[in-house]
């Protein structure tokens, strides 16, 4: 008999490993016990049996698709489910057709797990609820799940794209998950006492289900079907569900016996806007001529035009990509987290921000909408292009010194054309207008690196780029 001790619940790599090494030797299933380390120390944690080896070479093929079942199943928590993926590999050997007898015990049983993992995973997305620890800066985003599977390695990267811009964390009794805004890691599991049990928003998320619940289109036995009451106590909304059950009947006569009311449309303006003459341009007016510009698609979205901001005859241009988020919301040019960081370089290279123009190539917040998230999505070449008059008309009313182009949207739309930045950056260039330019990167590519000695190293290159900025300037201002 053959102990084969498997790193982990999840550990599929270990799996396959062993299972390859013991069909080679000719090893049958029956004379194969697995387990996983820790799970069982008095019987199993001192006796692993070596992997045997194949002394004469040898090689097999399984198909993809079993392989790739193998990877979900795996995450099963039946004990046998080691045991059944290698009889299966075992007679795969053999029957390369296997997989397509849907009737064979064994094949159906594994096309049960792993339909339930990935009907556990989808239970995850749907109902985590996060719970807000601490406020703003010092926020930290903490939810409570139990899984009936070994799911959370799985499911983890959909909330780390869901919620990009979020600290969060989801405990559960298996793996905990956590998420910084850099990189994704994970710890051992804890226990239900450690989880948050409310937050200030809570109220809120109850009063916004209260407002979606739709009683015409109640169907209880659907409802719970796809949300079990094992979920319930986890959601703030789970003490509404049966007052809004219960009152859906009254709700749904009151709303037929209503009169109709006529959608209330917002009234926005469809029309190109009327560019003035350039002879008159001056800051003021080009900013509120550009809260009317619809000269692409974007401004349907976004919440308001974002203009430069700066003193009127600046010395320094600085171009950025586009408005994000905050600056979104704001009306304002980097205020948000790429904004602090450019404050920080700024002042490390020994340039006053309050004594530069900054402003973006494109004028409005391009996004895509993630739950309550609004994830950044980099503007294309026609919207650049469309926005460029806006960024022409602020040069000729700033008339500055020097143009710094900060990332790749911007270094198009200041040189006119697709510009790469590790090739350019670093050194002045000569614009076809007499003025200077200088191309860096952008201060948000610096909070996207994950790793912390590669961010600090291209912090140091980005004070080092503004620091011929200063050095420029400072020529500039002897020489006058």
């Amino acid at each position: 008999m053959h102990i084969i001790t498997l790193g982990s619940e999840t550990d599929f790599e270990g799996w396959r490993k062993a299972a390859r090494a013991l069909a080679l030797q000719g090893i049958a299933p029956r004379d194969v016990t697995w387990n996983v380390r820790g799970t069982d120390p008095e019987l199993f944690d001192s006796r692993s049996d070596p992997l045997p080896e194949n002394s004469q070479g040898g090689a097999f093929n399984v198909p993809a698709q079993f392989v790739e079942m193998a990877q979900t199943a795996i995450l099963h928590r039946a004990p046998e489910r080691f045991a059944l993926l290698y009889r299966l590999l075992w007679r795969l050997r053999i029957n390369h057709d296997l997989l397509s007898l849907a009737t064979d015990p064994d094949v159906a049983r594994i096309r049960d797990m792993a339909k339930a993992v990935r009907r556990d995973e989808h239970k995850m997305h749907a109902f985590v609820r996060f719970r807000e620890i601490g406020r703003e800066r010092n926020s930290h985003f903490v939810a409570w799940f139990e899984p009936d599977h070994h799911i959370v390695e799985l499911a983890a990267p959909f909330f780390m794209r869901r919620f990009a811009d979020m600290e969060w964390s989801i405990l559960t009794p298996d793996l905990c998950a956590h998420w910084d805004g850099h990189a994704l890691s994970f710890t051992s599991g804890v226990s239900r006492d450690e989880a948050p049990s409310e937050d200030r928003l809570e109220e809120f998320w109850r009063s916004y289900y209260t407002s979606i619940f739709n009683p015409a289109r109640l169907k209880v036995k659907a409802m719970r079907a796809e949300m079990p009451k094992k979920y319930w106590r986890n959601l703030p909304e789970a003490s509404l569900i049966k007052p809004l059950i219960a009152s859906a009947a009254r709700v749904s006569h009151s709303m037929i016996a209503a009169e109709a009311t006529a959608p209330n449309k917002p009234q926005r303006r469809e029309q190109p806007m009327a560019r003035k003459s350039s002879s008159s341009d001056n800051l003021a007016t080009l900013r509120e001529e550009a809260a009317d510009c619809r000269a692409c698609p974007l401004w349907k979205d976004a919440t308001q035009t974002v203009f430069g901001e700066g003193p009127a005859h600046a010395p320094i241009m600085l171009v950025g990509e586009q408005p994000g988020d905050k600056e979104d919301l704001a009306g304002k040019p980097f205020v948000g987290p790429a904004g602090q960081m450019l404050d920080r370089a700024l002042k490390e290279a020994g340039i006053d921000r309050a004594k530069v123009y900054v402003t973006n190539a494109v004028k409005h917040f391009k996004f895509v909408p993630r739950g309550k998230i609004r994830l950044h999505q980099k503007p294309n070449t026609p919207e650049i292009r469309a926005c460029r008059s806006w960024y022409e008309r602020e040069l000729a009313a700033l008339n500055p010194t020097l143009v710094v182009a900060m990332g790749a949207t911007a270094a198009q739309s200041v040189f006119g054309k697709i510009t790469p930045i590790q090739k350019n950056r670093g050194r002045i260039v000569d614009l076809d207008d007499g003025r200077k330019a200088l191309v860096t990167v952008h201060p948000s590519y610096l909070l996207r690196l994950p790793d912390a000695d590669a961010k600090a190293r291209e912090y140091e290159h980005f004070v080092a780029d503004l620091k011929i900025a200063a050095k420029l300037l400072g020529a500039s201002a002897r020489a006058a």
